[in-house]
């Protein structure tokens, strides 16, 4: 890659990354006001129930969110190629194998989800038929957002960040004015609520079909059906789910455990710290959802080095941010949380100091799980790295088993996640050459190229 397209690339992503940092201050502060009013209106219980429930369902996506970055990766890679028809048969076979696993989804939460629902969680007396209604329409909204992967990576791969950007917003303001809603009292709030958020997702789905097939040619129709090509997008994300599955089964299905340990109203505090966990990832996710696809079509064009370049630039700045952000909020947690809830749940401040940390350790490696995808050899890497993150259930459950309080389910994500950042350097640097020592001394240095970077965002 010659210094012209260098420099337009640079100008690309940080015109990308300032778009999505506008829709990150816009939906954090739609998010801020939308969280409290939805405490205020279903109370610590409700919401705690929603919370439990909820990730009853969503800890089936480890299913499909490996699919999910395997059609991002195939989408980028299929752009970086410049091979129109790859990409018109790689969105097909992505609608294919996300309505196949949908089927799968309901029919797991239908039998499995229903027993843990009925036999292993602790709902408050009378809240049973409730709860049965959150399983049923967090479905629904699971399965909608499922259908808008192929869709959403197609917008990303393809760099149309303001268009992603606006989408978000609108969502942003649906869910706002479903909270809203809530005030003025139903028969159950809990119920129509999650009725609520159904219906935003149904309209946040068709609003990404609408968009992409009257934008992008490959989502016009269905091309024939390539099974080879179906197999191999199924062989990469079968090694891709064993990372994608620990991380959903050591956030989620812990949650779970949680409840069988505490009750809903320890759900209700880790619900509050996982609010505040989604508003600042934002602050890491949007840049890297702008740089990433520049990974990976820098890795298909053979630009080795620029690649690198771009894989420490984003384990850099993810650090820094988090850190920035980190301190504040760790020192003013209890202030925070009332200022912004007014009723606190016991527990949450320090659910929140301690979810920041497990935030840092899960994000700042992030562009080298890009970097490994890109080159389509994720055996290994996922074997190795999937295999010692599943620890962090059995050693949370075993906590708990003795004695422990709620947040050593924390204290064991960090401990192991900081294990996985090691293995991960290891694999990355025999697999593709990466430079470890570079990408170190990357965090604490500061180059005219970067500088020239942040100027460029800045008068973007």
């Amino acid at each position: 890659m010659n210094g012209t397209d260098i420099s337009h690339t640079s100008k690309r992503v940080a015109r990308n990354t300032m778009l999505l940092y506008v829709r990150m201050f816009v939906l954090m502060c739609i998010g801020l006001f939308t969280s409290r009013i939805v405490l205020k209106a279903l109370g610590i219980d409700d919401f705690g129930i929603y919370n439990a429930v909820g990730d009853v369902v969503v800890g089936f996506t480890f299913i499909t969110s490996a699919l999910s970055a395997a059609i991002v990766r195939y989408m980028s890679a299929g752009l970086g190629e410049g091979n129109p028809e790859k990409q018109k048969k790689i969105f097909s076979a992505s609608i294919i194998i996300q309505l196949a696993l949908s089927v799968l989804i309901v029919i797991l939460v239908a039998t499995v989800g229903s027993w843990l629902l009925h036999h292993k969680m602790q709902i408050p007396e009378g809240r049973m038929g409730a709860a049965e209604a959150v399983l049923v329409f967090s479905t629904a909204v699971l399965v909608l957002n499922l259908m808008s992967v192929p869709y959403n990576a197609t917008i990303i791969a393809h760099e149309r960040m303001g268009v992603f950007a606006v989408i978000s917003i609108v969502e942003g303001l649906l869910k706002l004015s479903v909270a809203l809603l809530l005030l003025y009292g139903f028969k159950d709030n809990l119920v129509a609520y999650s009725v609520m958020m159904a219906a935003t997702a149904l309209i946040v789905r068709m609003s990404y079909g609408i968009y992409c097939r009257n934008s992008f040619e490959e989502a016009r129709g269905m091309s024939s059906f390539d099974k080879p090509l179906i197999r191999e997008m199924m062989g990469f994300a079968g090694w891709n789910f064993f990372g994608s599955s620990a991380f959903i089964i050591n956030t989620r299905f812990v949650n779970i455990l949680v409840n069988a340990f505490f009750g809903v109203a320890m759900n209700a505090a880790r619900g509050v710290a996982a609010q505040v966990e989604g508003l600042l990832k934002n602050f890491a996710t949007n840049f890297l959802t702008a740089l990433n696809p520049q990974i990976t079509k820098s890795w298909a064009s053979g630009d080795k080095e620029y690649c690198f370049e771009l894989v420490r630039k984003g384990s850099k700045y993810t650090f820094w941010m988090l850190l920035l952000m980190f301190i504040p909020i760790a020192i003013w947690a209890e202030p925070l949380l009332r200022l912004w809830l007014g009723n606190v749940p016991e527990h949450a401040p320090l659910f929140t100091r301690l979810v920041l940390l497990c935030l840092m350790v899960d994000m700042v490696p992030n562009t080298l799980v890009t970097l490994v995808q890109a080159t389509g050899d994720v055996k290994r890497y996922y074997l190795i790295t999937g295999t010692s993150s599943l620890l962090c259930l059995p050693l949370t459950w075993l906590a708990f088993r003795n004695g422990t309080g709620a947040e050593w389910a924390y204290i064991c994500f960090i401990a192991v996640y900081l294990s996985v950042f090691a293995e991960k350097l290891i694999i990355v640097h025999r697999q593709t050459g990466f430079p470890v020592r570079r990408y170190f001394r990357s965090f604490f240095t500061i180059t005219a190229g970067e500088i020239s970077y942040m100027k460029s965002i800045w008068k973007k």
